[in-house]
């Protein structure tokens, strides 16, 4: 055997061990659905969209025992409306018994924020289809606290049996004036039953004070039936600042494949004296790696207001395909 092959068999030798101590884990995974959705008192045109992603996960394991993984997703509606390369993706620290702390460059929900509206459901919240169009009034959605690129997570279910702590750390930026801290507990420590409570901040908007929010909530599971029930505030500077809204859902698993539900949130603003009431009705049903999803939605005094054009029906349909 020649000088050259011996060096080339050798470099390539080295190579292949090099790798192995780095070796880790890789998976790729993708959706992509169809969506025909449309309401009362619009006249948007075509209610047929599509929505696609692949998501990318890699994961490796340190010597100490913790690892590291790193998302990424790309995602075709996100492109049309940015310069970034990817939507989603963040890097995640497991420490083992010690949690695991998360840096998400885009994507992220605050602590306060992943538990906005944690209602039963088949499909959606309640007010997830409808949109304010042809002079109507914007609806009002869960609270949600800030969020916003390259903020900090921290999630333990380690430190009491059945009990999870969640904190997350926005800071301040484009998306928030003021950086601002979330804190979130959630117990399951009973089978069937969740409970949880969750403090967070909206640093939105310089010079007029943190809006400070609140939510506690509980599911209970019982055979096929899951029912929960939710309250929430916000907190402004006055009185016309501060919103409250109580929210129930029920849903029920007729087969493995098939669930329906429904639910109901009412949004009590201290801008006016009229309540937003928004009810849906949801269901779903899988087979192996598609799924179709709808939900039919009806709601009053939209934002507060009781003009005629903010009491409007919706419906929304959804095919999507996992691979």
């Amino acid at each position: 055997m020649n000088t050259i092959k011996k060096i080339g068999l050798t470099a390539l030798a080295g190579s292949l061990v090099a790798t192995s101590v780095f070796a880790g884990e890789m998976a790729v995974t993708g959706s992509a659905g169809i969506t025909f959705a449309g309401q009362e008192q619009t006249s948007n045109g075509n209610g047929f969209s599509s929505g696609d992603s692949i998501n990318f996960k890699g994961s490796s394991d340190l010597d100490n025992g913790w690892t590291i993984t790193a998302k990424m997703e790309l995602d075709g509606g996100a492109q049309a409306t940015t310069t970034q390369l990817f939507d989603d993706r963040s890097i995640a620290i497991g420490m083992g018994d010690a949690g695991t702390l998360t840096f998400a460059g885009h994507g992220a929900s605050s602590a306060y924020g992943a538990v906005d509206d944690v209602m039963p459901t088949a499909y959606g919240e309640t007010w997830d289809v409808l949109a304010a169009t042809d002079g109507s009034t914007a609806e009002l959605n869960a609270f949600g606290s800030g969020s916003s690129d390259n903020m900090f997570t921290y999630t333990n279910s380690g430190l009491v049996d059945g009990l999870s702590v969640d904190v997350s750390y926005v800071p301040s930026g484009t998306a928030e004036a003021e950086s601002s801290m979330d804190f979130a507990v959630a117990y399951t420590g009973y089978e069937g039953l969740t409970l949880g409570y969750a403090l967070g901040e909206e640093n939105a908007v310089a010079g007029t004070g943190a809006f400070d929010l609140n939510t506690m909530y509980f599911k209970y599971a019982y055979g096929p039936v899951t029912f929960g029930y939710q309250k929430a505030e916000i907190e402004g500077n006055n009185a016309t600042n501060t919103d409250e809204s109580d929210m129930y859902g029920v849903s029920y698993a007729i087969t493995d494949a098939l669930s329906v539900g429904f639910g109901e949130s009412t949004i009590d603003l201290g801008s006016s004296s009229t309540d937003q009431v928004t009810q849906n009705v949801s269901f779903s049903y899988t087979a192996g790696g598609m799924t179709l999803a709808g939900a039919f939605v009806d709601q009053d005094n939209s934002g507060g207001s009781t003009a005629t054009l903010d009491d409007r029906k919706g419906y929304e349909f959804d095919l999507s395909f996992a691979f």
